[in-house]
């Protein structure tokens, strides 16, 4: 095995937010394709999406432990071996009760990489140069999201939708190589699982997830609000078990940090008011203007773009100037697109939607890295995994939060067939009925704005006090040993 170099430590945590990100975005494009091919309704195949996000919430804090004890080298190239087989599997399913379970085995290895990703980068990096390192995992989403959303609408027009799950596998193929040989052991510490936290968590997630799902798909009723209780009934033991235990599954002492608990709150409330934004505007692209995903999916290649190419130089500012402007900054300009998707009608410029997605693509490129730096600045060396797990675990929730949010909107505003006719189908509607389900969608955009005013808030209160200068933690430096391993960008 070759030694560890920052440099290829950041290259292969950049393959595999590479990876997660094309299989984020390609699978958005392709849920009516899928839907339709495989004779499912909304409630089971919006299930290929949120069994993802629910395993990985609930998966990510334990894997970052695992992490922790195991070293992170082994976390992260056993992660990149599941994500990659579930990945073969989800291309051969026969059903969508099977293509859940594979998504469910990929959810496994996903959770080994991103609750590791972070971890890596900020043990491995100096804290005066983590922005920049962020700035270009950051920069590797979004190239990730033009190719899933270029591949998705290429593979799915013109191949099938099943291929936009096997091209994971030359990528996990070669990450895995480049992970055998570059990424050495790293340390270590004595902490143990905690499964029955996690098992509670679990718990929580699982009823209040199924239970919101259940909800936009047949409407309220008795069933479905005893799941979302119960679910928020279980959060009483978990926290009082949390409390008690020596290895907590979610260690709460960390939030006593502000400058940790702000950033934390404010990556969930971004999570959570902007990461349907894309559905959204995937199925105003579909189902109210009709479009092809192959189409659909050139309009919203700008913003990510631009984000690709900002995003280093937006960590290497946070770096210097402090992360708490620029992601508060990014925040603003996520709000300010959300707002401007809010006016679209049914005749808007396609040409309009491309510009916004410029504005919310500077957004994206402002906040992930500097709040990800923000993040990691107070989190214990020994505990980066499991900070990090809490990270994604965060943003994970918030994601489900907004996609069920989203869909219970559009089913309580126009009647629950129309909705089921573009979630599933991705139909172009016309008449009154496509006006109706716009007006949804505005609906929609507009409290997704409000939340993320939520998560302006919370990166704002992180402003450094006076009384925080000279101690804050996000000047501590890394070992002496490791030079700046990105070369400025005027060279």
């Amino acid at each position: 095995m070759a030694s560890s170099s920052p440099r290829w430590i950041l290259f292969i945590v950049i393959l595999g937010t590479l990876m997660a990100s094309v299989d984020t975005t390609i699978v958005l494009l392709a849920f009516p394709t899928i839907a339709g091919d495989l004779h499912a309704g909304l409630a089971a195949i919006i299930w290929v999406i949120l069994i993802y996000l629910l395993l990985t919430s609930v998966l990510t804090t334990q894997f970052g432990r695992i992490g922790d004890m195991i070293g992170r080298n082994r976390a992260y190239n056993f992660g990149f071996v599941v994500f990659t087989v579930g990945s073969a599997l989800c291309g051969f399913a026969a059903s969508a009760t099977d293509l859940v379970a594979f998504r469910a085995l990929q959810a496994i290895g996903g959770a080994f990489l991103i609750a590791t990703g972070t971890a890596l980068i900020s043990e491995h990096f100096p804290a005066a140069a983590r922005g920049r390192a962020f700035g270009f995992t950051s920069m590797g989403w979004s190239v990730g999201a033009v190719l899933g959303i270029a591949l998705g609408g290429v593979l799915t027009t013109f191949v099938g939708w099943r291929y936009i799950f096997f091209i994971n596998i030359p990528i996990g193929v070669v990450a895995v190589a480049l992970g055998l040989r570059y990424l050495s052991p790293s340390l270590r510490s004595r902490v143990r699982l905690d499964l029955v936290g996690m098992t509670l968590l679990g718990a929580v997630l699982s009823f209040i997830a199924y239970g919101a799902v259940d909800l936009a798909s047949y409407g309220a009723d008795a069933w479905n609000l005893t799941e979302m209780i119960v679910g928020g009934l279980l959060v009483v033991p978990f926290v009082l078990w949390e409390r008690l235990t020596k290895f907590p599954a979610l260690n709460l002492t960390l939030f006593r940090s502000r400058l940790l608990s702000t950033s934390l709150a404010a990556a969930f409330f971004q999570s959570l008011g902007y990461l349907s934004v894309i559905f959204l505007l995937i199925m105003y692209l579909q189902g109210v203007r009709g479009l092809s995903p192959l189409d659909a999916s050139l309009l919203l290649v700008p913003g990510y773009v631009l984000s690709a190419s900002l995003s280093p130089l937006a960590g290497r500012w946070a770096d210097r100037w402090g992360a708490w402007r620029f992601a508060t900054g990014g925040i603003g300009l996520m709000i300010a697109g959300v707002l401007l998707y809010g006016q679209l009608a049914v005749g808007s410029p396609l040409v309009a939607i491309a510009l916004i997605t410029l504005v919310t693509g500077i957004g994206g490129a402002l906040f992930w890295p500097s709040n990800n730096k923000a993040v990691m600045a107070d989190a214990p060396p020994d505990q980066y995994g499991s900070v990090s797990g809490l990270l994604r675990t965060l943003t994970n929730l918030g994601t489900i939060g907004s996609y069920t949010l989203v869909i219970t909107i559009a089913a309580a505003v126009v009647p629950r067939y129309v909705a089921f006719q573009v979630f599933v189908a991705g139909r172009g509607l016309i008449g009154n009925v496509s006006i109706s389900f716009l007006g949804a969608l505005h609906d929609a955009f507009y409290v997704m704005a409000l939340v993320l005013l939520a998560a302006a808030f919370f990166s704002i209160l992180r402003r450094p006090r006076p009384v925080d200068v000279g101690r804050r933690s996000d000047s501590r430096v890394g070992p002496p040993s490791v030079p700046d391993p990105i070369p400025p960008a005027s060279k």
